[in-house]
């Protein structure tokens, strides 16, 4: 056989047996192609150049791999009534408040609120991940700047049912001669990534004091739909003998693979006579890959 044509014969059996090994695949995923359409459906028959799927309303299609722009795989848990429920893009946090649950190795998150809290968090074990962040008032004629760093230890107990977490957020203010600030704290979670309630206890200081007090938190977030949480965070702290809470509920919306959170915060003190609902705001994007 002449060289050229036992490449030929070669790469067409190799082609061939990509695709018959294919055929049998029942995986499920969510393809999302570069002119903005989405699909659903299980790979059928899949080529280096193309992808065939059966889908529940368009029956079998063809796409061109040239005109995918992500494929996401999908778990037969995150099916429901026929809807993908996506992924809690900030499954570690509440509103503000850290819940037990980590991030795995290789994952990551970028949190805003009220644009100016800024912090990036990265996972740099399944069980321990730091950050850091800034509030940056430098913006305004030169204002002393707040920067800090976090750490946070999750240690799984019982898979997607009772997590226990340690951590801390320590910082300083750039432009000023002061001590630094920050809270140590631990925390329980009770219920999987997308149900889940924590009780929380931290203990803060300032300028080299620690707090009399602890602060204790109690949170919870449930998952209402494929897009949609009903977020709460709460906190009650006392102060040389004086106790308040701060109260909050809202939601959490999943806009593809990032989250916007809004509450009405209502703070709650023994002397106050005046009604007061603060409005909260931030949004989270995640990045990286998790190696698992």
């Amino acid at each position: 056989m002449k060289p050229k044509l036992f490449v030929l014969v070669a790469f067409t059996l190799f082609l061939s047996t990509y695709t018959f090994a294919q055929e049998s695949d029942t995986t499920l995923v969510r393809i999302e192609t570069v002119d903005g359409n989405e699909y659903l459906g299980h790979v059928v028959e899949e080529d280096v150049l193309q992808i065939r799927l059966k889908t529940k309303n368009l029956g079998e299609i063809t796409i061109q791999k040239i005109d995918i722009k992500t494929r996401i795989l999908v778990e037969q848990n995150q099916i429901k009534e026929g809807q993908v429920w996506f992924a809690n893009p900030q499954s570690t946090r509440y509103f503000w408040a850290p819940n037990a649950y980590g991030l795995k190795e290789g994952e990551g998150y970028y949190q805003n609120i009220y644009v100016l809290w800024n912090q990036f968090t990265y996972g740099i074990s399944d069980y321990f991940s730091a950050g850091a962040g800034i509030i940056p008032t430098f913006l305004f004629a030169g204002a002393p700047t707040p920067v800090f760093a976090t750490l946070k230890i999750s240690i799984p107990l019982e898979k997607d049912k009772f997590n226990i977490a340690a951590g801390a957020i320590a910082g300083t203010v750039l432009g000023e001669e002061t001590g630094g600030f920050g809270i140590v704290y631990g925390t329980t979670t009770f219920g999987s990534p997308d149900n889940n309630v924590s009780l929380g206890l931290g203990y803060g200081f300032a300028d080299g004091e620690w707090a009399n007090s602890p602060l204790i938190n109690i949170s919870g977030l449930f998952r209402a739909s494929s897009r949609w949480y009903i977020l709460t965070e709460n906190y009650y702290l006392n102060i040389d003998g004086d106790g308040g809470v701060f109260l909050s509920l809202g939601g959490r919306w999943i806009i593809k693979k990032a989250a916007l959170d809004f509450a009405l915060g209502i703070p709650v003190a023994p002397d106050m006579d005046t009604f007061i609902a603060i409005p909260l705001l931030g949004f989270t994007i995640p990045f990286g890959n998790s190696k698992k």
